[in-house]
């Protein structure tokens, strides 16, 4: 069973939802293997179903499943780890404060673990408070760097900047980004981002220098009416990484 992402010319892998089974393997199939597919715990009353149902996924797309909170819920944290400890995914969404536990409860080290933090309107700066009880309390606010250093303690493997709002802080992800580089740190751009703004926040992560990159796109490319991915859409989204990485 592979544990790690298959990252396009090593460097981006996208990350997906998928509203079933057949459109999970339709967006595999779409971005030819170089995805991730979100589903997420929120959607189910307890882990049990949550992970005979995401093996099933999983099983259809060669283990590419990442297991997702549901709009950075931090009440599904303990959730996603238990989910994740069964199913052993590639990838694992968490806040801030619970990468420690997924990744303990993992036993291994090749799944990817992201951990929460958000913008806070300075570049360089960066809201951890993301977890249950630390979201609710003021704003935990650190030098990015430490945010990185603290990931690395608690076994994570790279940082969910989310909610981005698209490009609304160019700066502020870009702040970011080059600190990933420096401290050969994985990144992962989430919120807001949709076809149009795809390229440009690629390229910031790509011009910093980051190692590996998970863009996450998701609402602008599902079809209201089905719930569903559209495969088209990522495979546009494929066709724009390649040329970014020519």
């Amino acid at each position: 069973m592979r544990l790690t992402p298959n990252f396009y010319r090593d460097r981006v892998c996208l990350n997906v939802l998928a509203g079933s089974k057949e459109n999970a393997r339709a967006v595999y199939e779409a971005a030819e293997g170089h995805v991730l597919v979100g589903v997420l715990s929120k959607n189910y009353p307890d882990v049990a179903s949550a992970a005979a149902d995401m093996r099933d996924y999983a099983a259809l797309i060669d283990n590419a499943l990442s297991v997702g909170l549901g709009a950075g819920d931090p009440n599904q944290s303990a959730m996603v780890s238990e989910i994740s400890r069964l199913v052993q995914p590639q990838h694992v969404n968490q806040v801030f404060t619970g990468v420690a536990a997924s990744r303990a409860l993992l036993g291994q080290n090749e799944t990817l673990v992201n951990g929460l933090v958000s913008p806070t309107g300075v570049a360089g700066w960066v809201k951890i408070s993301t977890g249950p009880l630390s979201s609710r309390a003021p704003d935990a606010i650190v030098p990015v760097d430490s945010a990185i250093a603290l990931l690395k303690d608690m076994g994570g493997s790279s940082i969910k900047y989310f909610p981005m709002g698209g490009l609304s802080c160019r700066e502020e992800l870009q702040a970011v980004a080059e600190a990933c580089a420096r401290h050969d740190f994985w990144l992962e751009p989430t919120g807001g981002i949709d076809p149009e703004n795809f390229a440009a926040i690629l390229q910031i992560a790509l011009d910093a220098g980051v190692s590996k990159i998970i863009p996450h796109i998701y609402s602008s490319i599902i079809d209201k009416s089905s719930g569903e991915t559209r495969p088209a859409d990522v495979r546009a989204l494929l066709a724009v990484t390649k040329r970014l990485l020519k």
